[in-house]
């Protein structure tokens, strides 16, 4: 039981260990990792998004019983407490299923805009169009930023998502005169507090990242979003697949309108947008989690390379088996997807175990459950430094969970 509050031997070992960055050489890894691995099945890739199709409409079909079963069993006489406490229990139990299956809907999207599905660019955006649109996710928009983020990973000038915040942009006086009370008033927090703005962030930071462009680069001017055509996330010849997928939104909000009107406002919320806010949650900590560790690096121009920055990932269990199933890899085999984003998900296993041979040390995984990383990063990945190459970020107290080889 202690263990699911417990850092797992693999980070308390990276956290002990001094920093180098690796050494290993792109040609190094592609002449380890067979071709065949990069082969794409237009087949195998609609059995999956057919498998979660219908598991997510077998799911929705399930809970359409819940109610009326309930009313059942109290016309029968069963307790009123009884009835309520087996009414709400199903329908958590059916947001926890559909909230994952959904989610996988967003792992498929993500392939999809990897090109990863099919060897045919019309079946990949149609795919991930269809699939992202269902969750209000900006298809092409996404697709471009994510592209971005996958050339510039961990760069702290130029990666997309979840750019460390600085000593400077934190309002902390410089470490050489900076008390533990400076730290304190800008970071310590009340547990509730801290639980309240971990919710905030699993339920809306999705949201918030494409209206806001909240934790993404600070290099774009304030009001950023993936919504307008002439955004400085968008290079000109993007617009038009913008506006594609503003009309995907626009017509998927349409029909969400139509169900309100004809199902009723609590149906929607029950059937779709609880599921829809928890899917955003499993975004949202996967995402964070590949990319805000207090073990793992961030680096600047002068020492960031494409490798390095892939390198700088972590791969976690997240779920288990069932981030397998319904996730689709995403998290089990992040440093794989980062280094060959063109390898289905369905390879990326096999690629990941190459990995660990040829990284050793420098192959980043964690096996600490997944919401006490959650809240571990949550509450240590708080700032880096303005300066140095090569930064971790530093805790509450200012401190970092690791350093540099002095040598």
């Amino acid at each position: 039981m202690f263990q699911l509050f417990a850092d797992s031997p693999e980070y308390e070992a990276r956290r002990k260990r001094d920093f180098a960055p690796p050494k290993i050489t792109i040609s190094e890894i592609h002449a380890a990792v067979p071709q065949h691995l990069f082969e794409k099945s237009t087949s195998r890739a609609l059995y999956y998004v057919l498998r979660d199709v219908l598991f997510s409409v077998a799911f929705y079909q399930a809970a359409t019983h819940i109610d009326p079963v309930a009313r059942m069993l109290a016309s029968h006489g069963i307790r009123r407490f009884a009835v309520h406490t087996l009414r709400w229990s199903m329908w958590c139990l059916y947001w926890w299923w559909e909230s994952i299956t959904l989610a996988g809907w967003w792992c498929l999207g993500h392939e999809a805009g990897h090109g990863t599905l099919s060897p045919y660019k019309w079946v990949n955006n149609t795919i991930g169009y269809i699939l992202h649109t269902f969750l209000l996710v900006p298809y092409f928009s996404w697709r471009s930023t994510h592209h971005a983020h996958h050339k510039a990973t961990n760069s702290v000038e130029r990666d997309e998502n979840y750019v460390p915040r600085t000593r400077t942009d934190c309002g902390l006086p410089p470490a050489s005169r900076a008390q533990p009370l400076d730290y304190h008033e800008v970071f310590e927090e009340t547990p509730i507090y801290t639980l309240v703005r971990m919710i905030a962030m699993q339920l809306l930071g999705w949201q918030s990242y494409l209206l806001g462009n909240t934790l993404g680069s600070p290099m774009y001017p304030p009001g950023t979003n993936h919504f307008w055509p002439s955004s400085p996330l968008f290079k000109p010849d993007e617009r038009d697949s913008v506006i594609m997928s503003n009309i995907g939104l626009g017509t998927m909000m349409f029909f969400l309108g139509t169900y309100i009107h004809v199902a009723g406002l609590g149906s929607f919320v029950k059937y779709y947008f609880v599921p829809y806010l928890l899917a955003n949650h499993w975004i949202v900590m996967l995402t964070f989690l590949h990319h805000s560790d207090p073990t793992t690096p961030h680096y600047r121009n002068k020492e960031w390379t494409w490798l390095r920055g892939a390198i700088a990932t972590v791969d976690r269990p997240l779920l288990g088996g069932l981030g397998r199933f319904f996730l689709h890899n995403v998290s089990h085999d992040h440093i794989a997807h980062h280094i060959f984003s063109n390898i289905p998900f369905y390879n990326q296993p096999q690629v990941t175990e190459i990995l660990k041979d040829l990284l050793k040390e420098d192959y980043n995984y964690d096996s600490t459950n997944s919401f006490r990383a959650l809240y571990r990063s949550f509450t240590q990945c708080c700032f880096i430094e303005d300066e140095g190459d090569i930064v971790f970020y530093k805790n509450r107290d200012g401190i970092t969970q690791r350093v540099l080889k002095t040598d």
